[in-house]
């Protein structure tokens, strides 16, 4: 359904920590910021984690969001180098999906997207980590409390 948010979580194959390597985290960060990730979507905020990845994901357009998971997971995919052959399958199958019913529900995302780096104890705060994006990003003061 066009303008319908969602949270959406996938996860890398069974957890595997793949993105605790910096040189293939700076890779995926690129890729996810990428227009090609998403040509029917507009992604407001997302987080790459060691071991999966969190987004508030807008469609825009009439194609589902399986379909819009499916490509950035494939094309993440294809683009990454397998180091020395240890990762056969990037993401496990499916993800994981809640629609956002307004403009509080969206909000509250945003800040649980940000802030899973700082919850995982990875960062101190949620602009330190370098593995984000998306459009609202640019949108943030990290100063402002709300998002401290």
């Amino acid at each position: 359904m066009p303008e319908q948010a969602y949270l959406v979580t996938t996860v890398c194959q069974d957890r595997t920590p793949i993105f605790l390597d910096t040189s293939l985290a700076a890779q995926a960060t690129a890729l996810l910021n990428s227009a090609e990730a998403w040509p029917n979507a507009s992604v407001e905020a997302w987080v790459l984690m060691p071991d999966h990845w969190h987004g508030l994901v807008i469609l825009t357009s009439d194609e589902p969001l399986s379909r819009v998971v499916q490509r950035f997971k494939a094309l993440v995919s294809r683009q990454l180098p397998r180091p020395h052959g240890q990762i056969r399958q990037l993401w496990q199958r499916g993800f994981h999906d809640h629609a956002l019913r307004n403009e509080a529900s969206l909000v509250k995302a945003a800040r649980y997207v940000l802030d899973n780096p700082v919850r995982a104890g990875l960062c101190a705060r949620w602009s330190d980590w370098p593995h984000h994006g998306g459009r609202l990003i640019s949108t943030l003061d990290p100063a402002d409390p709300m998002w401290l």
